[in-house]
């Protein structure tokens, strides 16, 4: 590639500077404003910032920059007083953050494709041929084919910024005809569809500050240690200080397990509504329920407080006790199904339904299997039955999110196109579009009149890596008689940037502004400052994508006239304007961080429960809908109307066990976040890419820790290290997610990618991910 010589001084020294200490840098931003502070060493500038990641942490970032180079990240020290609803401390990721910046793999410069899709060759070209490009063949295949035509795909590289670039994808395929949009999250849309049939809302959790009194927590498939899941480890040290019991059900000895459970409690995948049936089973059956609380607040209980037009035996009473189907829910029957002990699930249905307060927090795990949508609400289920919801320290159960006090978004540029499609029939919408129904959860329009012709791909790793299926989907992507355009903005040639056909090289949050907007950690937002220059030839998606617009006369619709820091200023007034508490522009400069006021721990549902009159809940009876007369009028057995074990397809009962009898499921790492930063060597070293195998199924296959071995099924196969561990249950193996596709020629993955194994069938109500529900085999190689 050519190299300008002032590039090539630039960057020589910038990287040689890494190992040798000699810092040699372009100055900052001068919009940056460069404070000294407490730890800052002699000619030392500490700038606070966010990393704008797809991370529920969203945590204060300290870089210390010399020369105009960042020689280390700190973070809030344990001495700094941690506010309520409001901690900040970074982890592993966030500490390494540094070597995903200056890695020296980083894109360089704009590329186009010159060999097949997918093959990775590329030659370097210019930002104004790039440019040319995405413009000539946005307007040809927009006028050829229609807005539909056009997609942007999945892309979590930056979803914790409220400036993210597959927003800016999507509001640019806006201001210039329309495009073919998603819905539904990959992460917990079988979660955020199935709860509002319960509770009338999506967002059911109430904040962690509101467990500081909580007896007993059953953490079940959550693994905040790894994840971590917004301040959650925060609140639960403090908590365990204080002598709350923490129980976790996992398929896998986690490490929160390791951390915080006082009791693990495994169980095979896909059998979680079996285990909450039995333990309702149990609360019922011993009068442990709360009855006063489900006569006034609940239907579909019992047979008393049923909708009219249900034929008997429908409520969950009657299901539990077998009136309908002759099988009482027991934990006998659950034992077969599930592994878990008939005399642990009646302790644990016990202790849950008599501790005051308690909390069954469901992470997102469990809703990423072919049974989500009833896993999910079997945790409402429970909550429903023991009164704990609308109870300080109790919880709700359902989607792990709440409404919070937050700063101003962008305004919306409107998509002229009025349909939509779930996340994952993106591969079907390009080869059989046919296939893309309103049964199939097609949203505003009857049929797709054109196949995806056009990808966007900003910031995202999902459409050759995190994907499902990875060999159709890569079979898809690399026939150029379907999607005929291609473009990928990122920061390395990770396995999707390969079927780009131009390749951009986007920048750090480093190198640009945005705002690190809070999950559900508390009620704050952080300003994620420029501090260094761009990479090489990087670049903004907001930029370049103006200037597209720019040549397709829509160049005032997509930025509204301003440039991406100013929307940044914009939004600061404008939550300041609307929180008086938001601190100024100049004040983020210096501390980073505003906290808007504090009122006090948030509890779902609250008002409901306090005052049900004038507070009812959102559903079509007003009240916790535990028998959901919607789900029932579609006549589904896959969708219930109350929350009951069905068996799941790929799941322990399939018949499919007799050729593939083990079941897969893939965990979020602390080294990873999806498959950013695997690339990242502190991350490598303190995350090892292997498969846990129990022994009981280790033995029979001549496994032991430290073989190589491959898993496979008829999608794929996929190679990797094994490790002999009790940690997991027997009949199931597990490894770490987001690992990079290393394709072997021969439909395998060299390096434990998943995705070769894993399924693009959908759940049955929201169309949403399975990822977690494959059956596979192992052997050594």
């Amino acid at each position: 590639m050519n190299l300008s010589r002032r590039s090539f001084l630039k960057w020589s020294a910038t990287l040689g500077a890494m190992g040798t200490g000699l810092m040699s840098l372009t100055a900052c931003s001068q919009n940056a404003s460069l404070t000294g502070g407490e730890g800052a060493s002699a000619g030392e500038q500490i700038i606070p910032t966010a990393s704008t990641q797809d991370c529920g942490g969203r945590c204060l970032i300290k870089a210390h920059v010399k020369d105009g180079v960042i020689t280390r990240i700190s973070t809030r020290s344990a001495y700094e007083e941690d506010e309520p609803g409001a901690n900040m401390k970074a982890c592993l990721r966030g500490r390494s953050y540094r070597k995903h910046l200056y890695h020296p793999d980083r894109l360089k410069y704009p590329m186009k494709r010159v060999g097949k899709r997918g093959e990775g060759k590329f030659e370097q070209i210019s930002w104004e041929e790039a440019i040319d490009t995405i413009a000539t063949e946005t307007r040809r295949i927009f006028d050829q084919y229609g807005p539909e035509s056009r997609y942007c795909n999945v892309g979590t590289g930056d979803t914790g910024g409220v400036i993210y670039r597959m927003g800016l994808g999507g509001r640019f395929l806006s201001a210039t005809g329309g495009y073919l949009p998603l819905y539904n999250s990959v992460s917990m849309g079988n979660t955020g569809t199935a709860t509002p049939y319960v509770y009338g809302v999506a967002a059911t959790a109430s904040s962690l500050d509101s467990l500081k009194d909580t007896k007993l927590v059953i953490l079940w498939g959550h693994n905040t240690t790894e994840t971590i899941f917004g301040a959650s480890n925060y609140y639960f040290r403090q908590m365990k200080n204080r002598g709350c019991k923490f129980i976790c059900v996992d398929p896998r000895n986690s490490n929160t397990a390791v951390a915080f459970a006082d009791e693990w409690i495994p169980l095979l995948p896909t059998t979680d509504n079996a285990l909450m049936d039995a333990m309702a089973h149990v609360i019922v059956s011993e009068n442990l329920h709360d009855q006063a609380f489900l006569d006034q607040y609940v239907q579909g209980f019992d047979e008393e407080h049923m909708p009219e037009g249900v034929p008997a035996h429908e409520s969950l009473v009657s299901y539990l006790f077998g009136k309908k189907d002759g099988v009482e829910k027991t934990p006998e029957w659950a034992e077969v199904i599930c592994k878990v002990p008939a005399e642990t699930i009646r302790r644990i249905a016990r202790e849950y339904a008599t501790t005051k307060p308690a909390a069954l927090i469901q992470g997102w795990g469990p809703q990423r299997h072919s049974c989500g949508e009833r896993t999910a609400l079997g945790a409402t289920m429970l909550a429903s039955i023991t009164g704990n919801v609308g109870v300080l320290g109790g919880w709700a159960g359902g989607y792990i999110g709440l409404s919070r006090k937050g700063c101003i978004g962008l305004p919306d540029v409107p998509n002229p196109y009025p349909g939509a499609i779930p996340t994952l029939s993106w591969v079907d919408a390009i080869e059989c579009p046919e296939k893309v129904t309103p049964a199939e959860g097609l949203l505003g329009v009857d049929k797709l009149n054109s196949p995806i012709k056009m990808l966007l791909n900003l910031a995202g790793d999902f459409i050759a890596n995190q994907n499902p299926d990875i060999n159709r989907t890569i079979r898809v992507l690399e026939d150029e008689s379907l999607v005929e355009f291609i473009v990928v903005s990122d920061l390395f040639m990770t396995p999707s940037a390969r079927y780009a056909d131009i390749l951009l090289p986007g920048n750090t949050f480093f190198e640009r502004y945005n705002i690190g907007a809070t999950w559900n950690n508390g009620d704050y937002f952080i300003l994620s400052q420029k501090i260094v220059d761009n990479y090489y030839e990087s670049r903004s998606e907001y930029d370049w994508l103006a200037e597209v617009a720019d040549k397709l006369g829509a160049k005032d619709v997509f930025t509204d006239g301003k440039t991406e820091e100013e929307w940044v200023r914009w939004i600061v007034d404008e939550t300041r304007a609307k929180y008086p508490e938001t601190l100024s522009w100049e004040e983020l400069e210096k501390v980073g961080i505003s906290k808007f006021h504090y009122d006090g721990p948030r509890v779902a549902f609250q008002d409901q429960i306090e005052d049900p009159v004038n507070n009812p809940f959102p559903t079509p009876s007003g009240k916790i809908e535990l028998f959901s007369k919607t789900l029932y009028d579609m006549h589904n057995p896959e969708i219930p109307a109350i929350p009951v074990y069905v068996p799941a397809w790929e799941g322990p009962e399939d018949e499919l066990t007799e050729k593939y009898p083990l079941q897969l499921i893939g965990w979020k790492t602390k080294a990873r976040d999806n498959s950013t930063f695997y690339n990242n060597p502190w991350l490598q070293q303190a995350m090892v890419q292997e498969v846990w195998i129990n022994p009981m199924d280790a033995k029979p296959r001549n496994i032991v820790t430290g073989d190589r071995v491959k898993v496979f099924n008829d999608r794929g196969t996929t190679m990797l290290q094994a490790r002999v561990t009790s940690r997991v249950i027997p009949g199931v193996i597990a490894a770490p997610t987001g690992s990079w596709f290393t394709p072997d020629g021969k439909g395998g993955c060299t390096n434990g990618n998943l995705n070769v194994l894993t399924t693009l069938r959908k759940t049955a109500l929201s169309h949403g991910n399975t990822q977690h529900t494959s059956l596979v085999e192992i052997s050594k190689l």
